[in-house]
């Protein structure tokens, strides 16, 4: 029996509880990372009536999404983003200049990502000054609603759009929120998963941090190591 509680909450609202409870598993919101799920779920089961024989839904739920969310060891995909200022990034030819710090978010509004990404402008974007990163926002929502934002906190870094979800759907990031096409100005109602994931120059994944819809995104210090791991230096100190 459906209670009034939960016939008031928004549709889109639930089903992007359930994914978030599916990654987590446990409850929606709860924080947690690609690496802890790997740890959670149980692998496949050989034999019986098939290799998922005798596992509960929600364990299945966690591999299939665990399985395809970008791994390290992906590669970048050939995609251009539309930076809220600047027009189209070709992500492959930035890249060639230096790692890419990707991070993904749903929209200019969102709480989390509004306090997350200010933070990173004060807190991260000093650390990376001596590197030759390039940090890069993407949301599925058009440039002009994501330009309020950049400015609105004197973002420094790219602010970019992947409106078709190339990049998301390549990443396998992405996840329905119906009615969410409305808030985003694009054709489909698609969101990410919070997640952070940094490609070398050579366009391979070289860490992923993702987690469940509503979570903070990762530390700076976390992206500031993973970074640093890959032995990037700015070219003004060689």
């Amino acid at each position: 029996m459906t209670t009034a509680a939960h016939s008031a909450q928004p549709a889109h609202e639930r089903h992007r509880a359930r994914e978030g409870a599916a990654l987590s598993g446990s409850p929606a919101g709860a924080f947690t990372t690609v690496r802890a799920v790997e740890k959670a779920t149980a692998r496949p089961v050989r034999g019986g009536a098939g290799r998922f024989a005798g596992r509960p839904p929600n364990v299945l739920d966690r591999d299939d999404i665990w399985g395809r969310i970008v791994k390290p060891g992906a590669r970048l995909p050939s995609v251009t983003l539309l930076e809220a200022d600047l027009g189209p990034i070709h992500l492959d030819r930035l890249r060639m200049t230096g790692p890419i710090v990707l991070v993904f978010f749903p929209y200019a509004s969102s709480a989390q990502a509004d306090a997350a990404l200010a933070g990173y402008e004060r807190r991260l974007v000093p650390a990376l000054a001596g590197t030759d990163a390039h940090l890069v926002a993407v949301s599925p929502q058009i440039p002009g609603r994501l330009a309020e934002l950049k400015r609105r906190h004197h973002l420094s870094y790219f602010v970019a759009a992947d409106p078709r979800h190339q990049l998301i759907d390549a990443f396998n990031l992405g996840f329905h929120a119906p009615g969410a096409d409305v808030l985003l100005g694009a054709r489909r109602s698609v969101l990410p998963f919070p997640a952070v994931v940094v490609v070398d120059r050579a366009g391979v994944v070289r860490f992923a941090d993702v987690r469940p819809d509503g979570a903070a995104l990762a530390e700076p210090a976390l992206i500031l190591a993973a970074v640093e791991a890959l032995g990037e230096r700015s070219v003004y100190q060689r």
